[in-house]
Protein backbone atom coordinates (compact mmCIF):
# COMPACT_ATOMS: atom_id res chain seq x y z
CA UNK A 1 0.00 0.00 0.00
CA UNK A 2 1.44 3.57 -1.00
CA UNK A 3 2.72 5.90 1.73
CA UNK A 4 1.06 8.94 -0.49
CA UNK A 5 -1.72 11.44 0.30
CA UNK A 6 -4.71 11.59 -1.97
CA UNK A 7 -3.83 14.82 -2.95
CA UNK A 8 -0.36 13.52 -4.47
CA UNK A 9 -1.81 10.72 -6.07
CA UNK A 10 -4.12 12.98 -7.51
CA UNK A 11 -0.71 15.61 -8.76
CA UNK A 12 0.63 12.43 -10.19
CA UNK A 13 -2.20 11.46 -12.45
CA UNK A 14 -2.06 14.80 -13.94
CA UNK A 15 0.76 15.11 -14.69
CA UNK A 16 1.15 11.95 -16.74
CA UNK A 17 -2.29 13.06 -17.97
CA UNK A 18 -0.45 16.00 -19.30
CA UNK A 19 2.33 14.31 -20.69
CA UNK A 20 -0.16 11.76 -22.68
CA UNK A 21 -1.75 14.98 -24.01
CA UNK A 22 1.92 16.44 -25.75
CA UNK A 23 2.70 13.27 -26.44
CA UNK A 24 -0.38 12.80 -29.12
CA UNK A 25 -0.38 16.51 -29.56
CA UNK A 26 3.36 15.95 -31.45
CA UNK A 27 2.11 12.95 -32.97
CA UNK A 28 -0.78 14.97 -34.22
CA UNK A 29 1.87 17.81 -35.97
CA UNK A 30 4.06 15.91 -36.93
CA UNK A 31 2.16 13.57 -39.04
CA UNK A 32 0.29 17.12 -40.61
CA UNK A 33 4.12 17.99 -41.51
CA UNK A 34 4.54 15.01 -43.24
CA UNK A 35 1.04 15.52 -44.99
CA UNK A 36 2.15 19.24 -46.11
CA UNK A 37 5.21 18.16 -47.03
CA UNK A 38 4.12 15.56 -49.29
CA UNK A 39 1.55 18.24 -50.98
CA UNK A 40 4.53 20.37 -51.84
CA UNK A 41 6.97 17.68 -52.96
CA UNK A 42 4.11 17.03 -55.32
CA UNK A 43 3.54 18.97 -59.34
CA UNK A 44 0.00 19.20 -59.81
CA UNK A 45 -0.64 18.64 -63.42
CA UNK A 46 -3.18 21.63 -63.08
CA UNK A 47 -0.43 23.30 -61.87
CA UNK A 48 1.76 23.57 -65.29
CA UNK A 49 -0.91 24.89 -67.17
CA UNK A 50 0.32 28.57 -68.31
CA UNK A 51 -2.47 31.22 -67.34
CA UNK A 52 -1.81 33.01 -70.91
CA UNK A 53 -2.24 29.85 -72.36
CA UNK A 54 -6.14 29.34 -70.68
CA UNK A 55 -6.77 32.88 -71.37
CA UNK A 56 -5.93 32.13 -74.77
CA UNK A 57 -8.21 29.19 -75.39
CA UNK A 58 -11.10 30.87 -73.69
CA UNK A 59 -10.48 33.74 -76.63
CA UNK A 60 -10.85 31.90 -79.20
CA UNK A 61 -13.68 29.71 -77.82
CA UNK A 62 -15.25 33.15 -77.56
CA UNK A 63 -14.41 34.03 -80.88
CA UNK A 64 -15.65 31.23 -82.66
CA UNK A 65 -19.16 31.72 -80.73
CA UNK A 66 -18.90 34.78 -81.74
CA UNK A 67 -18.29 33.92 -85.43
CA UNK A 68 -21.39 31.75 -85.09
CA UNK A 69 -23.85 34.12 -83.62
CA UNK A 70 -22.48 36.19 -86.51
CA UNK A 71 -23.46 33.67 -89.16
CA UNK A 72 -26.79 33.17 -87.74
CA UNK A 73 -27.24 36.72 -88.03
CA UNK A 74 -26.50 37.12 -91.25
CA UNK A 75 -28.99 34.26 -92.60
CA UNK A 76 -31.68 35.69 -90.59
CA UNK A 77 -30.67 39.03 -91.79
CA UNK A 78 -31.16 37.18 -95.45
CA UNK A 79 -34.19 35.69 -94.75
CA UNK A 80 -35.77 39.29 -93.17
CA UNK A 81 -35.00 40.65 -96.77
CA UNK A 82 -36.86 38.65 -98.41
CA UNK A 83 -40.07 39.99 -96.80
CA UNK A 84 -40.08 39.19 -92.88
CA UNK A 85 -42.19 41.48 -90.62
CA UNK A 86 -40.98 43.89 -88.43
CA UNK A 87 -42.10 41.54 -85.44
CA UNK A 88 -39.45 38.86 -86.75
CA UNK A 89 -36.76 41.47 -86.89
CA UNK A 90 -36.74 42.52 -83.59
CA UNK A 91 -37.34 38.97 -82.37
CA UNK A 92 -33.90 37.88 -84.43
CA UNK A 93 -32.10 41.14 -82.76
CA UNK A 94 -33.62 40.04 -79.05
CA UNK A 95 -32.10 36.43 -79.73
CA UNK A 96 -28.87 37.75 -81.73
CA UNK A 97 -28.59 40.09 -78.35
CA UNK A 98 -28.73 37.09 -75.95
CA UNK A 99 -26.13 34.87 -77.71
CA UNK A 100 -23.98 37.60 -77.76
CA UNK A 101 -24.12 38.34 -73.95
CA UNK A 102 -23.99 34.56 -73.02
CA UNK A 103 -20.86 34.71 -75.02
CA UNK A 104 -19.45 37.36 -73.31
CA UNK A 105 -20.30 35.61 -69.81
CA UNK A 106 -18.45 32.53 -71.09
CA UNK A 107 -15.51 34.11 -71.94
CA UNK A 108 -15.20 35.58 -68.69
CA UNK A 109 -16.42 32.85 -66.50
CA UNK A 110 -12.94 31.10 -69.16
CA UNK A 111 -10.30 33.73 -67.96
CA UNK A 112 -11.57 33.47 -63.93
CA UNK A 113 -10.65 29.72 -64.45
CA UNK A 114 -7.79 30.30 -65.97
CA UNK A 115 -6.41 33.08 -63.34
CA UNK A 116 -7.52 30.33 -60.57
CA UNK A 117 -5.73 27.86 -62.37
CA UNK A 118 -2.24 29.69 -61.61
CA UNK A 119 -2.68 30.40 -57.98
CA UNK A 120 -0.54 30.22 -55.09
CA UNK A 121 -2.38 27.44 -53.41
CA UNK A 122 -2.59 24.58 -55.78
CA UNK A 123 -5.36 21.86 -55.04
CA UNK A 124 -4.77 17.90 -55.99
CA UNK A 125 -4.65 17.15 -59.55
CA UNK A 126 -7.72 15.58 -59.55
CA UNK A 127 -10.20 17.93 -57.54
CA UNK A 128 -8.65 20.99 -59.33
CA UNK A 129 -9.56 19.01 -63.03
CA UNK A 130 -12.99 17.84 -61.88
CA UNK A 131 -13.33 21.97 -60.72
CA UNK A 132 -12.50 23.27 -63.79
CA UNK A 133 -14.36 21.11 -65.63
CA UNK A 134 -17.89 21.06 -63.63
CA UNK A 135 -16.98 25.52 -64.01
CA UNK A 136 -16.73 24.64 -68.02
CA UNK A 137 -20.35 22.61 -67.83
CA UNK A 138 -21.76 25.05 -65.37
CA UNK A 139 -20.62 27.65 -67.36
CA UNK A 140 -21.87 26.20 -70.35
CA UNK A 141 -25.49 25.38 -69.31
CA UNK A 142 -25.86 29.10 -68.46
CA UNK A 143 -25.23 29.97 -71.72
CA UNK A 144 -27.42 27.73 -73.22
CA UNK A 145 -30.36 28.35 -70.55
CA UNK A 146 -29.65 32.34 -71.15
CA UNK A 147 -30.11 31.79 -74.80
CA UNK A 148 -33.31 29.55 -74.74
CA UNK A 149 -34.37 32.36 -72.21
CA UNK A 150 -33.78 34.92 -74.81
CA UNK A 151 -35.01 32.91 -77.93
CA UNK A 152 -38.06 32.76 -75.57
CA UNK A 153 -38.70 36.21 -74.75
CA UNK A 154 -38.14 37.20 -78.64
CA UNK A 155 -40.43 34.37 -79.93
CA UNK A 156 -42.96 35.57 -77.34
CA UNK A 157 -42.83 39.14 -78.65
CA UNK A 158 -43.20 37.54 -81.89
CA UNK A 159 -45.97 36.03 -80.83
CA UNK A 160 -48.20 38.65 -79.31
CA UNK A 161 -47.33 40.27 -83.07
CA UNK A 162 -48.89 37.44 -84.42
CA UNK A 163 -51.22 36.87 -82.45
CA UNK A 164 -52.59 40.42 -82.67
CA UNK A 165 -52.80 40.27 -86.25
CA UNK A 166 -54.74 37.20 -86.18
CA UNK A 167 -56.99 38.82 -83.48
CA UNK A 168 -57.38 42.46 -85.78
CA UNK A 169 -57.90 40.06 -89.33
CA UNK A 170 -60.45 37.41 -87.12
CA UNK A 171 -62.51 40.43 -86.30
CA UNK A 172 -62.66 42.37 -89.78
CA UNK A 173 -63.41 38.75 -90.65
CA UNK A 174 -66.80 38.85 -88.44
CA UNK A 175 -67.17 42.49 -89.49
CA UNK A 176 -67.85 41.31 -92.72
CA UNK A 177 -70.04 38.65 -92.34
CA UNK A 178 -71.86 40.75 -90.38
CA UNK A 179 -72.37 43.45 -92.84
CA UNK A 180 -72.85 40.67 -95.72
CA UNK A 181 -75.91 39.21 -93.28
CA UNK A 182 -76.89 42.52 -92.35
CA UNK A 183 -77.26 43.16 -96.20
CA UNK A 184 -79.14 40.06 -97.24
CA UNK A 185 -81.45 40.63 -94.65
CA UNK A 186 -82.61 44.10 -95.60
CA UNK A 187 -82.56 42.38 -99.56
CA UNK A 188 -84.89 39.78 -97.98
CA UNK A 189 -87.08 42.26 -96.42
CA UNK A 190 -87.23 44.63 -99.11
CA UNK A 191 -87.90 41.54 -101.51
CA UNK A 192 -89.41 38.63 -99.42
CA UNK A 193 -89.69 35.29 -101.30
CA UNK A 194 -92.61 34.55 -102.51
CA UNK A 195 -95.23 32.23 -100.91
CA UNK A 196 -95.39 28.40 -102.55
CA UNK A 197 -98.92 28.55 -103.72
CA UNK A 198 -101.72 26.80 -101.77
CA UNK A 199 -102.95 22.66 -102.85
CA UNK A 200 -106.45 24.59 -102.73
CA UNK A 201 -105.60 27.20 -105.16
CA UNK A 202 -107.02 25.27 -107.71
CA UNK A 203 -110.29 25.12 -105.67
CA UNK A 204 -110.69 28.70 -105.07
CA UNK A 205 -109.92 29.86 -108.54
CA UNK A 206 -113.40 27.20 -109.39
CA UNK A 207 -115.03 29.06 -106.83
CA UNK A 208 -115.02 32.33 -108.15
CA UNK A 209 -114.84 31.73 -111.94
CA UNK A 210 -118.11 29.80 -110.93
CA UNK A 211 -119.81 32.63 -109.01
CA UNK A 212 -118.50 35.62 -111.62
CA UNK A 213 -119.96 33.51 -114.59
CA UNK A 214 -123.19 33.44 -112.93
CA UNK A 215 -123.75 36.07 -110.55
CA UNK A 216 -121.91 38.52 -111.56
CA UNK A 217 -118.56 39.89 -110.92
CA UNK A 218 -119.64 42.27 -107.98
CA UNK A 219 -120.55 39.83 -105.54
CA UNK A 220 -117.32 39.06 -103.85
CA UNK A 221 -115.20 41.76 -102.15
CA UNK A 222 -112.33 39.22 -102.21
CA UNK A 223 -111.15 35.70 -102.18
CA UNK A 224 -108.48 33.84 -100.34
CA UNK A 225 -106.43 31.55 -98.94
CA UNK A 226 -106.73 30.99 -95.09
CA UNK A 227 -103.30 30.07 -94.61
CA UNK A 228 -104.39 30.07 -90.71
CA UNK A 229 -106.93 27.58 -90.93
CA UNK A 230 -106.26 24.69 -92.97
CA UNK A 231 -105.80 27.09 -96.21
CA UNK A 232 -109.35 26.23 -96.76
CA UNK A 233 -110.83 28.85 -99.81
CA UNK A 234 -112.62 31.38 -98.40
CA UNK A 235 -114.79 33.93 -99.87
CA UNK A 236 -115.45 37.19 -98.30
CA UNK A 237 -119.25 37.78 -99.84
CA UNK A 238 -121.24 41.32 -99.98
CA UNK A 239 -123.92 41.84 -97.92
CA UNK A 240 -126.73 42.46 -100.16
CA UNK A 241 -125.52 39.18 -102.28
CA UNK A 242 -125.13 37.27 -99.41
CA UNK A 243 -128.57 35.40 -99.24
CA UNK A 244 -128.43 34.74 -103.13
CA UNK A 245 -124.73 33.51 -102.65
CA UNK A 246 -125.40 31.04 -100.28
CA UNK A 247 -128.41 29.45 -101.91
CA UNK A 248 -126.39 29.39 -105.08
CA UNK A 249 -122.90 27.44 -103.45
CA UNK A 250 -125.66 24.94 -102.35
CA UNK A 251 -127.48 23.77 -105.52
CA UNK A 252 -124.85 25.00 -108.26
CA UNK A 253 -124.03 21.39 -109.84
CA UNK A 254 -120.54 22.30 -109.55
CA UNK A 255 -120.10 23.08 -105.87
CA UNK A 256 -122.68 21.63 -104.49
CA UNK A 257 -121.97 22.61 -100.73
CA UNK A 258 -124.56 20.57 -99.24
CA UNK A 259 -123.59 20.21 -95.68
CA UNK A 260 -123.33 23.66 -93.14
CA UNK A 261 -121.03 23.05 -90.31
CA UNK A 262 -120.48 25.91 -88.54
CA UNK A 263 -122.09 29.33 -88.32
CA UNK A 264 -120.94 31.95 -85.85
CA UNK A 265 -120.79 35.82 -85.55
CA UNK A 266 -117.77 37.77 -84.01
CA UNK A 267 -117.86 41.26 -82.55
CA UNK A 268 -115.02 43.44 -84.35
CA UNK A 269 -116.06 46.35 -82.57
CA UNK A 270 -115.75 48.56 -85.60
CA UNK A 271 -118.00 45.80 -87.40
CA UNK A 272 -119.40 42.31 -86.82
CA UNK A 273 -119.10 39.40 -88.86
CA UNK A 274 -120.89 36.36 -89.67
CA UNK A 275 -118.54 33.31 -90.65
CA UNK A 276 -120.20 30.48 -92.44
CA UNK A 277 -117.89 26.48 -92.92
CA UNK A 278 -119.66 24.52 -95.92
CA UNK A 279 -118.71 21.07 -97.07
CA UNK A 280 -119.43 18.96 -100.18
CA UNK A 281 -119.92 15.25 -100.25
CA UNK A 282 -119.79 15.18 -104.36
CA UNK A 283 -116.30 16.70 -104.56
CA UNK A 284 -114.56 16.15 -101.07
CA UNK A 285 -114.08 20.09 -100.64
CA UNK A 286 -114.99 22.80 -98.02
CA UNK A 287 -115.22 26.61 -98.28
CA UNK A 288 -116.09 29.43 -95.85
CA UNK A 289 -118.20 32.72 -96.60
CA UNK A 290 -117.90 35.44 -94.64
CA UNK A 291 -119.93 38.96 -94.43
CA UNK A 292 -119.36 42.40 -93.01
CA UNK A 293 -122.31 43.83 -90.73
CA UNK A 294 -123.34 47.13 -89.80
CA UNK A 295 -122.40 46.77 -85.56
CA UNK A 296 -124.93 48.85 -84.75
CA UNK A 297 -127.81 47.46 -86.80
CA UNK A 298 -126.35 43.94 -87.03
CA UNK A 299 -129.02 42.27 -89.53
CA UNK A 300 -128.66 39.47 -92.02
CA UNK A 301 -131.16 37.28 -94.21
CA UNK A 302 -131.77 33.74 -92.26
CA UNK A 303 -130.22 30.60 -94.56
CA UNK A 304 -132.37 27.97 -92.26
CA UNK A 305 -134.24 27.29 -95.20
CA UNK A 306 -131.63 26.12 -97.34
CA UNK A 307 -129.37 24.36 -94.36
CA UNK A 308 -131.83 23.38 -91.82
CA UNK A 309 -128.80 22.95 -89.24
CA UNK A 310 -128.09 26.76 -89.53
CA UNK A 311 -131.56 27.60 -86.92
CA UNK A 312 -129.55 26.80 -83.85
CA UNK A 313 -125.99 28.50 -84.77
CA UNK A 314 -128.07 31.80 -85.73
CA UNK A 315 -130.10 31.63 -82.47
CA UNK A 316 -126.88 31.50 -80.67
CA UNK A 317 -125.65 34.12 -82.52
CA UNK A 318 -129.06 36.15 -82.05
CA UNK A 319 -128.71 35.41 -78.16
CA UNK A 320 -125.04 36.47 -77.75
CA UNK A 321 -124.53 39.02 -80.16
CA UNK A 322 -127.64 40.41 -80.93
CA UNK A 323 -127.46 39.68 -84.78
CA UNK A 324 -130.90 39.16 -85.95
CA UNK A 325 -131.46 37.07 -88.72
CA UNK A 326 -134.19 37.70 -91.09
CA UNK A 327 -136.82 35.56 -91.74
CA UNK A 328 -135.57 32.85 -89.35
CA UNK A 329 -138.53 30.08 -87.89
CA UNK A 330 -137.44 30.86 -84.48
CA UNK A 331 -135.52 33.18 -83.81
CA UNK A 332 -135.51 33.74 -79.57
CA UNK A 333 -132.42 33.28 -77.12
CA UNK A 334 -131.40 29.57 -76.65
CA UNK A 335 -128.95 29.97 -73.84
CA UNK A 336 -129.66 33.01 -72.40
CA UNK A 337 -133.03 33.47 -70.07
CA UNK A 338 -135.77 35.16 -72.52
CA UNK A 339 -135.69 38.29 -70.05
CA UNK A 340 -131.96 38.93 -69.88
CA UNK A 341 -130.75 41.87 -70.92
CA UNK A 342 -127.82 42.68 -73.53
CA UNK A 343 -125.33 40.33 -75.33
CA UNK A 344 -122.69 38.81 -73.19
CA UNK A 345 -120.48 38.03 -76.61
CA UNK A 346 -120.35 41.96 -77.59
CA UNK A 347 -117.23 43.80 -76.70
CA UNK A 348 -118.65 46.87 -74.71
CA UNK A 349 -121.47 44.00 -72.66
CA UNK A 350 -122.13 45.14 -69.07
CA UNK A 351 -124.37 43.29 -66.87
CA UNK A 352 -127.95 44.90 -66.30
CA UNK A 353 -127.63 43.37 -62.94
CA UNK A 354 -124.07 43.60 -61.11
CA UNK A 355 -124.27 41.20 -58.90
CA UNK A 356 -124.98 38.35 -61.02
Amino acid sequence: MSDKTPEELKREAAARAKEEAKRKLAERQAAAGQEKEKALSTEPEAAAVDPAEAKKRAAAEAKAKAAEAAKKRAAEKVAEAGGEAAGDDAKAKAIAAAKAKAAAAAKAKAAALAKQAGGEEPAGDDEKAKAIAAAKAKAAAAAKAKAAAAAKAGGAAGGDDEKAKAIAAAKAKAAAAAKARAAAGAKEEAAPQAEAPSKNQPYLDKYTAVIREHLGADVLEESYINRISKDVPTLVVKHDQYYKTMQFLKYNEQLAFDYMSELHATDFVTHMEVYVHLFSYRNRQSVAVRVKLDRNEPKLPSVAKVWEGANWPEREAYDLLGVVFEGHPNLVRILMPDDWIGYPLRKDYEPFDVEV
